[in-house]
């Protein structure tokens, strides 16, 4: 379904919707508001690329939105449908996103006009090494100056050939591997990169979820366990989205794919569907024992605690709004409700967990992945024997009062030192929490915020507008 037909208002627009409901509720000046939601550079590009005995030109963009903290950050999209619109929106999320976390970058995004699917994996390899020779030469790309990550269509190979393809043109500079983020372990990558974003999801989900207050205004009982989740894409963050919550509890009762949405009202193993989308070209449809809808956006409209709409953009529009039954929206991707769909989306009680919050697991784990690479230290390497033998000798102590000793498997739990995952986890649990009763804190205190995004745009504004201050440039 093409924009026009899903919403008035382009992706960007959209964005800028969002931003001024809450810029006109803050103290801050006009000038420093423009600033603030203006896109600071606009990279566009071609490049040619030879695939077989032909010559194909690719076109590709980096934007760069804010440069009130460095470097920008931001990922990577490979899609035949990427355009200057959508790179710009996905780009200004990035620094309210950032912003909200406490993460310091300013926002940015890249993307390729390519299907990857149509290309084998040697010339998927020359547009990534072409597209980042393009982004070398503007001086776009640098652990101070702007650091990619994966995004839709990318992954940890694509980052490491970014990475290969910088030190092949900065061989002498030492912090090379902080030029790109989401990497294989062996390239400088951090433990964790991959589930960040749908574990982000789940801690958003359920701190969400564990105020008894809320829920009972949207009539559910706290906490995630036997609560009844849609899922709309398989990817890396729904995949994760989906595992995690199915782990802690909740039913998935139904996952939608490019191909089909199946629906299980007991509830759908999400490890056996995952595992048969890999052998059904990312599809799955077919799956066996569960009812399968060829139309794939029926999975919208099921009714369900809980919707996580984990694809792309614009998929809950003024064409099916009427018909979510949800009661929460867990905004797994970035912008999948239009603005104009969101207004009725709330006048029907329909908590919205947005995208600038819940989506954010992806960039503070790049974040913790940057500081190993500029450290050049991995995370645990210096106290987690400290941390163990410490433990070991408070346990000692304590079976030496109580006259009790613990089994071996016990004593191993117990006097355990934090791995780089452990830590990597614990720091992304701390991020989500502490964010979303900032975010709370907004909407509940301000009678003129009614709503959790309008809530997270106030809160991270103001936190990009104070770094503009404390710069000196606006009074």
């Amino acid at each position: 379904m093409s924009e026009q037909k899903v919403s008035k208002y382009s992706f960007y627009e959209g964005v800028g919707i969002n931003f001024d409901k809450a810029a006109v509720l803050t103290h801050h000046s006009q000038g420093i508001l423009s600033q603030i939601k203006a896109c600071n550079s606009v990279y566009r590009m071609r490049f040619p690329v030879r695939v077989g005995t032909d010559i194909e030109v690719f076109e590709a963009y980096r934007v760069q939105h804010s440069h009130h903290k460095l470097p920008c950050k931001g990922g990577i999209r490979y899609a035949p449908d990427v355009n200057q619109d959508e790179v710009m929106a996905l780009a200004a999320l990035m620094t309210y996103k950032c912003a909200l976390v406490d993460v310091p970058f300013g926002g940015a995004k890249g993307g390729v006009k390519v299907d990857p699917s149509q290309y084998t994996e040697d010339i998927l390899e020359k547009i990534t090494r072409r597209y980042t020779s393009e982004l070398i030469k503007k001086n776009f790309i640098g652990p101070g100056i702007d650091v990619p990550a994966p995004d839709y269509g990318t992954g940890a190979r694509e980052m490491a050939w970014i990475l290969d393809t910088y030190t092949t043109f900065k061989h002498d500079e030492i912090d090379a591997a902080g030029c790109v983020t989401g990497k294989p372990i062996a390239q400088g990558g951090v433990q964790g990169r991959t589930e960040a974003t749908g574990r982000g999801v789940f801690f958003g989900l359920r701190e969400a979820l564990s105020i008894a207050e809320d829920m009972e205004k949207i009539g559910l009982t706290p906490g995630l366990a036997g609560k009844t989740v849609v899922v709309q894409g398989l990817g890396n963050v729904g995949y994760y989205s989906a595992k995690f919550l199915q782990e802690a509890g909740a039913k998935i009762i139904s996952i939608a794919e490019y191909d089909a949405a199946i629906i299980d009202p007991n509830g759908l193993d999400v490890e056996k569907v995952a595992e048969y989308r890999k052998t059904n070209k990312g599809g799955v449809g077919g799956f066996p024992n569960v009812t399968t809808l060829s139309n794939r956006m029926d999975a919208l409209e099921f009714e369900c605690d809980i919707l996580v709409p984990a694809a792309l953009e614009h998929q809950i529009h003024m064409g099916n709004v009427n018909n979510i039954k949800s009661k929460i929206i867990a905004e797994a991707a970035n912008g999948p409700i239009t603005v104009d769909a969101e207004e009725i989306l709330l006048e029907k009680g329909i908590m919205i967990l947005p995208d600038i919050y819940l989506n954010a697991g992806g960039v503070t784990v790049s974040y913790f992945e940057w500081l190993k690479n500029l450290s050049h230290v991995r995370f645990g390497r210096m106290d987690k024997r400290f941390q163990q033998s410490s433990f070991q000798n408070l346990i000692n102590t304590f079976q030496e009062l109580s006259g009790k000793k613990l089994s071996d498997r016990d004593m191993a739990v117990l006097a355990k030192g934090a791995d780089e995952i452990d830590l990597v986890n614990s720091g992304l649990e701390e991020t989500m929490i502490t964010a979303y009763h900032t975010i709370r804190k907004a909407w509940k205190s301000d009678h003129r915020i009614h709503d959790l995004r309008t809530a997270a745009f106030f809160v991270a504004l103001n936190k990009v507008a104070e770094s503009y201050s404390s710069m000196g440039i606006f009074p």
